[in-house]
């Protein structure tokens, strides 16, 4: 995913000038305007759309601050419902579910002009001790023996985004599909792996901000994971996108601590697509082969037609 578009002031009145982002606490400012009530900005993900996994990064951190300190994300569920426009601030209405002994449950709706453009609910959790099993990490090559994709994005122009906004908040480091020793491609079954990390480190008491950091993270490769029966991801590729991808629900399971400013194998696979939608699973694991978070998505694919000559 790409945006050509930088993000506005979180704290800005009207839609003037943009702000410039230096890390993730840039992108996941909120403030908040009334009781249960929060206002932020999300850069593009697409010309004049919102950055959807901005969007529901937002969303949690406003949920997390209606909480009480010692509970802990463990799910989120999204739809996004319309495309936000960058240039204006979206309001995040925050209703209290339910406060139980070890559970906590929030729904968040994210509006723009009036219009609900998002829905989040998002579930807290008393931490506990149990019995632990997790499936193992796939043995790849660790980020430091593969290249850094940000420069050959950034010839692309100023305008790039990876070559602004991107490269200031995230490290990513891309998995080659022709990489020997991956994992073998079941028949119907898109993979496609990918290091990711906040750019910067991030705070050591706010575990929110780190499970906030990776919602965002989430929603970056999955709809290309998707599609790779159409097009081959942006690392692979010279030529302009010819499809049309959009997120249209995200879920999240957070399993065990983690910290997103640290790097994170992210597993993807896409079991089908049809229907004009693709459905794509994801596995966040730390690079002592932690299983830390659970990812689905189904997104929009839609391959545009060739404009008449």
């Amino acid at each position: 995913m790409t945006a050509a578009t930088p993000p506005k002031p979180h704290d800005a009145p009207t839609e003037a000038s943009p702000t410039e982002i230096n890390g993730f606490d840039d992108l996941l400012r909120l403030d908040e305007i009334d009781q249960g009530l929060f206002r932020g900005w999300c850069h593009a993900g697409a010309p004049l759309r919102a950055f959807g996994g901005q969007v529901a990064a937002q969303a949690l951190v406003a949920a997390g601050r209606t909480v009480s300190p010692g509970r802990l994300v463990h799910s989120l569920h999204g739809y996004f419902m319309r495309p936000g426009d960058p240039r204006r601030p979206l309001v995040y209405e925050v209703e209290a579910l339910r406060d139980g002994g070890s559970y906590t449950t929030r729904r968040v709706t994210a509006i723009q002009r009036g219009e609900a453009v998002f829905t989040l609910s998002a579930s807290f959790k008393v931490p506990e001790e149990s019995p632990d099993r997790q499936r193992e990490i796939p043995e790849l090559p660790s980020p430091e023996d593969l290249p850094d994709p940000y420069a050959a994005w950034a010839a692309g122009g100023p305008e790039n985004y990876w070559g602004t906004t991107g490269r200031l908040t995230l490290d990513m480091r891309i998995i080659p599909r022709d990489q020997p020793g991956l994992p073998v491609e079941l028949p119907g079954v898109a993979q496609q792996f990918v290091w990711l990390k906040a750019a910067q480190p991030l705070p050591d008491d706010e575990p929110l901000m780190h499970v906030c950091a990776l919602a965002y993270l989430s929603d970056l490769t999955l709809a290309s994971t998707a599609a790779l029966h159409v097009q081959a991801p942006r690392a692979e590729r010279t030529e302009p996108s010819r499809i049309s991808l959009a997120s249209l629900d995200h879920a999240m399971w957070f399993h065990r601590p983690f910290r997103a400013d640290e790097w994170l194998l992210f597993a993807q696979r896409s079991p089908s697509s049809s229907d004009g939608r693709g459905l794509a699973q994801g596995e966040f694991y730390t690079r002592d082969g932690r299983l830390v978070a659970s990812v689905v998505q189904e997104a929009l694919i839609r391959v545009r037609r060739a404009k008449a000559e």
